[in-house]
């Protein structure tokens, strides 16, 4: 094995940051294109050795009272020559085109939010056989997947969350159950069909079937206080509904969140899915799992929305979908760089600033990447500092305004959606040629 060059130091903390990797690599001064498509070194061992080094300080080491977010993310890359490509949905332009789309989890409480691992989805059509191939894997798959690699990891979660693109398929609900998994998972307000006629036949409508007289007389529901990023509070209402065969003490319990029962307004109403056993119920002393009550699954359910907010950071500044190369391995190796770049930013700013025992804000509900492009994104954890741009020289600088904004920032006025770019606001700059030596 060759031995390692020594290397100029990198200014301040990113130099000790990036020491911890020294390790896992052999050769140093390539221009990022070699780095990336003809080196040698494994974004699987890179990856791991972050994730350690996550677990190990103790302002970032996750606990039991964090979530395990499932999602997946597309960006659009023209051709056909490069690895995953296809045309297929991609949520953050809410429409079908020709992209790349990559399962993630990141783990996150109240405060604080991370990927954990990132595997890009492989259309059928870059099989010989089609979906019937050996070798091919549905999101669904991959995401279980994943869940398990993160518990196995040591990241340990209250439970696995994640929107309705997941939620809906009772598939991928037995599988993370049948892996002793907890979960708390959205429905489609019209999930499926349970009964005909006058009995309840879907979410919404077991919803309805709850009385609710106002206020001073809920009935069913139950109080929820929700803690928004910007601090003020809101009341909202929830409820364990009977559905089929799920009900508050089956196996599968149906929990709606709203911030109106009379009226079940779509963008403030949560149907979720969760095998968390009601607290006092007769599932509780043979769970596996503890109990939780309707405001345990309310939050839990709440701090899923910190994913959108990770996609934007990732990919709006530190360039997760500009990658110019083409090969697996090498889409691989850019996205576990941008993962440390984002568990960098994390270790700069707890190193000046010891977190607080006291649970952070709340996020608040987000439309989500999927359909991104017909609604107004979600506010964002950001402030005013250095400009947007992916561009990946002077890394320490870009560090700082990026943690900035990720922690101090709250609140702002919303981001712009996809659909906004082009109109009086630049795109982020491309990579310059000099750095990727692009052909």
């Amino acid at each position: 094995m060759t031995k390692p060059v020594p290397c100029p130091p990198a200014p301040g903390p990113l130099e000790e940051y990036a020491a911890r990797f020294d390790d896992l690599f052999t050769r140093v001064a390539q221009r990022l294109q070699f780095f990336l498509s003809e080196s040698r070194w494994d974004p699987e061992q890179v990856n791991a050795r972050r994730l350690e080094l996550l677990a190990a300080d103790p302002a970032t080491a996750p606990h039991d009272a964090g979530v395990l977010v499932i999602d997946d993310s597309g960006d659009r890359k023209d051709g056909v020559k490069t690895a995953h490509v296809g045309h297929q949905w991609l949520g953050r332009y809410g429409k079908t085109d020709n992209g790349v789309v990559t399962v993630t989890t990141v783990w996150a409480d109240e405060r604080l939010y991370y990927p954990v691992h990132a595997v890009p989805y492989t259309p059928a059509k870059h099989f010989a056989k089609g979906k019937s191939d050996p070798g091919f894997r549905t999101k669904l798959a991959i995401g279980a997947d994943l869940a398990v690699r993160a518990r196995a990891a040591g990241f340990v979660f209250r439970a696995v969350a994640a929107d309705s693109a997941y939620g809906d398929q009772d598939g991928f609900r037995g599988e993370l159950a049948e892996a002793g998994l907890p979960f708390v998972m959205a429905l489609k307000p019209r999930h499926g069909t349970w009964a005909y006629g006058a009995d309840a036949y879907t979410p919404a409508d077991a919803a309805r079937v709850l009385a609710w007289h106002g206020p001073e007389d809920p009935g069913g529901w139950q109080p929820v206080t929700r803690t928004f990023r910007d601090g003020h509070t809101q009341t909202w209402w929830a409820a364990d509904a009977t559905l089929g065969w799920w009900g508050p003490d089956g196996f599968t319990r149906l929990v709606v969140a709203t911030a109106d029962p009379g009226t079940l307004p779509d963008k403030a109403t949560w149907y979720l899915a969760t095998n968390l056993p009601r607290p006092g119920g007769p599932r509780e002393p043979g769970s596996p799992h503890p109990a939780a009550g309707l405001a345990e699954v309310v939050r839990i359910y709440g701090i899923r929305h910190w994913t959108e907010q990770g996609y934007k950071q990732v990919k709006d500044e530190l360039g997760w979908a500009d990658f110019q190369v083409r090969s697996d391995i090498a889409i691989r190796r850019h996205q576990a760089l941008v993962t440390c770049a984002f568990s960098f930013c994390w270790a700069t700013w707890f190193a000046d600033h010891p977190p607080q025992r006291d649970a952070a804000p709340q996020p608040q509900p987000s439309g989500g990447e999927r359909g991104a492009a017909r609604r107004r994104a979600a506010a964002a954890v950001l402030a005013a500092g250095a400009a947007r741009s992916t561009r990946l020289a002077f890394p320490l600088d870009r560090a700082a305004a990026l943690v900035d904004r990720m922690v101090q920032g709250a609140p702002a006025a919303a981001a712009a959606s996809p659909d906004q770019f082009g109109r009086g606001r630049l795109r982020p700059a491309p990579l310059p040629p000099e750095l990727t030596n692009y052909r």
